[in-house]
């Protein structure tokens, strides 16, 4: 099992280690993973280094830009539906009238971005700001709908560790309802065991200019413990792409949480 450090301050401790190198190995990708403890309060990690490196935060920004959807009324809920403008997408499922629900579940870009233009370039900002959320720069008017995809925001996975904490115990500058309904449209896996709540992010995806990097980030709730995570990895061609969550279960198995 990978050593862990327990931490003393309200940051993320530096564990320095793992045996978790083995499954990036195996898996043939490069790239790190944080796993946080919260009840033990110890820290789990590969690549330190990484974890501490800034990333644009890609299409793990949808829940933040969901909770500030709701929050400032621009969708009325997560069924609430948008239509769609009728410009194919790469990916096929999204070229179809969406929810909420189901535009986080298939990561749909054109969703999102419709909802950033209603929030607005102010609205957006002052949110961001008031949640601390990575480097907290959204650049110009102009980039309100791409600044978390090609954008200047940037946040490193121990932030985004950080910012689920903070989402898991309702410690974020939104309602209970808010809270309640993102949290719920997080879920991936439900078992009488454990049940996980994540997000994806691909940086650079449909931009082969850019460096290609996934996300996974999310947590694992166990009875009463509960087990924060973030991933990110080197896409080197797509079919790295499931990679970033086959990588992370494999740590969490290693810490035998699954």
């Amino acid at each position: 099992m990978p050593k862990a450090q327990s931490k003393t301050s309200g940051a993320i401790a530096t564990a320095q280690t793992s045996d978790f190198s083995q499954h990036f190995r195996d898996l043939g990708v490069e790239g790190s993973i944080l796993i946080y403890d919260a009840t033990s309060d110890r820290t789990y990690q590969h690549n330190p280094q990484r974890n501490a490196t800034p990333f644009l935060p890609a299409s793990t920004f949808k829940i933040l830009n969901a909770l500030i959807s709701l929050e400032t009324k621009v969708i009325a809920d997560d069924v609430a539906v948008l239509t769609w403008d009728g410009i194919p997408r790469q990916i096929p499922e999204w070229n179809r009238d969406l929810n909420m629900r189901e535009a986080m579940k298939l990561s749909a870009i054109w969703f999102y971005q419709v909802l950033a233009r209603r929030v607005g370039h102010e609205q957006m900002q002052k949110w961001i700001t008031q949640v601390g959320y990575g480097n907290q720069t959204i650049g110009s008017k102009a980039a309100i709908d791409n600044f978390w995809l090609e954008g200047e925001l940037r946040i490193t996975p121990q932030q985004q560790v950080q910012f689920l904490q903070r989402l898991y115990k309702n410690d974020l500058p939104f309602s209970e309802q808010s809270l309640a309904i993102v949290k719920d449209m997080l879920i991936i896996e439900k078992t009488p065991d454990y049940t996980i709540r994540a997000k994806t992010g691909w940086t650079g995806f449909g931009n082969k200019t850019m460096r290609q990097a996934g996300w996974v980030v999310g947590y694992l709730e166990k009875g009463k413990n509960v087990y924060f995570f973030a991933t990110n990895i080197d896409f080197r061609t797509e079919a790295d792409a499931p990679k970033r969550m086959q990588v992370t279960r494999r740590c969490l198995k290693a810490l035998a949480l699954l």
